[in-house]
């Protein structure tokens, strides 16, 4: 079952383990650092196409940041890009 403090604890967690701030994030998924705030904090979640972006900045799989999974690269492999 979906639980926005697992994805908000999860999408914090990535961020920080990358080094990025709050505003670098916003970056790369199109957004603003108080949106990321938002997100990390639980109070919001965002669009698919965000997750989509979170997934493959950070190479982890959207079911592991929805916390359908433990497993940060369950089927990662399927879709990650080649530069």
């Amino acid at each position: 079952m979906f639980s926005k403090e697992l994805f908000a604890q999860r999408v914090r967690e990535v961020r920080k383990l990358h080094g990025e701030t709050q505003k670098m994030l916003g970056e790369v998924i199109d957004t603003k650092a108080n949106n990321v705030s938002e997100i990390e904090s639980g109070k919001k979640t965002t669009t698919s196409e965000k997750i989509a972006k979170l997934c493959r900045h950070y190479n982890v799989s959207a079911d592991y940041l929805l916390g359908l999974t433990d497993d940060p690269r369950g089927g990662v492999e399927r879709w990650t890009e080649k530069s």
